[in-house]
């Protein structure tokens, strides 16, 4: 994937684990776009090593492992600022 569809799946999953994980949390919309990018990249190596795939483009497999990992990110991420 480019560089542009990594930042706009981001955006894409960012926003969707804002909507699993409700809450205040600082940052923005900036930190949406690193979190979910971020996820992307965590849920594609979590779902490498439990075998499920990995997030290879803009498709319903993909989106979910990022989401997962965008969760995982934001849940440590307001443990951190905390």
């Amino acid at each position: 994937m480019g560089i542009l569809s990594w930042i706009v799946m981001g955006l894409i999953v960012g926003i969707l684990a804002k909507f699993v994980m409700p809450g205040k949390d600082p940052g923005g919309i900036v930190m949406t776009i690193v979190i979910g990018i971020g996820g992307a990249f965590v849920g594609g190596y979590i779902g490498s090593l439990l075998g499920l795939g990995t997030v290879t483009g803009l498709n319903i497999g993909s989106i979910l492992l990022a989401i997962g990992g965008a969760v995982v990110l934001l849940l440590l991420y307001r443990v951190i600022k905390k």
